[in-house]
């Protein structure tokens, strides 16, 4: 298995959650790896021939049990050494992104399940997403995006949708860290930005865009 087919299972595998049941088009492919349609549709042929997708032309694409398998023990060993970089190395949750780019190759199976065991076995990463297990299970807890919250609605940020790193660094800035506890104080009605009270310490006003990129456990 090389670098670039990797790549290319796990970015549809994240395609395809981000809108269960569809099929992944060529394009939306071609633009979360920025690259050629006509490169993508050579890769999916090459995937397809080892049967780790179900490729029809014009029709878009979905992942085969294998397929899918391995995209899932791509996510766990880019989210584990994420972990790593942050507890371990001190890096920064908007740091760590292209270090685990690199490193979530390793094909070292007895490497990983040791790196786990180190780690004492998380089942998030640094931005609050799970962690699959060596098997592919994947454990996903009830969450809500913020912006959905009504005023008087409280939470715990569990986890951000958009992985960024000016975006991290944003929340950084406005005090918005994972396991945060919040609190909407005020929904502005001109453009449904939100006031909400951060560990009954501080109040600060986001935008409604915020709002959809934060994940919540309600209380």
């Amino acid at each position: 298995m090389t670098v670039a087919e990797e790549n290319y299972l796990k970015a549809i595998y994240k395609l395809a959650e981000a809108e269960p049941g569809q099929d992944v088009s060529t394009n939306r492919i071609a633009a979360a790896l920025a690259t050629r349609a006509a490169s993508v549709t050579d890769m999916l042929r090459r995937l397809a021939d080892k049967q780790l997708l179900d490729y029809e032309k014009y029709r878009g694409v979905r992942l085969t049990p294998e397929g899918r398998r391995v995209a899932l023990l791509t996510v766990r060993k880019h989210r584990l050494w994420e972990v790593f970089l942050v507890q371990q190395l001190g890096f920064t949750w908007d740091e760590v992104h292209e270090v685990a780019e690199e490193l979530e190759h390793v094909q070292s199976p007895l490497l990983m399940r040791r790196l786990d065991a180190f780690l004492k076995f998380p089942a998030f990463d640094p931005h609050g997403d799970p962690i699959p297990a060596e098997d592919g299970a994947i454990r996903r807890p009830a969450q809500r995006l913020l912006a959905e919250l009504g005023v008087g609605g409280c939470g715990t940020l569990a986890a951000v949708k958009d992985t960024s790193a000016p975006f991290l660094q944003y929340l950084d800035k406005v005090g918005l860290p994972l396991g945060a506890q919040v609190r909407v104080l005020e929904i502005v009605t001109f453009d449904r930005s939100l006031e909400v009270r951060i560990n009954d310490a501080q109040t600060v006003l986001i935008s409604a865009e915020v709002g959809r990129n934060l994940f919540v456990t309600a209380e």
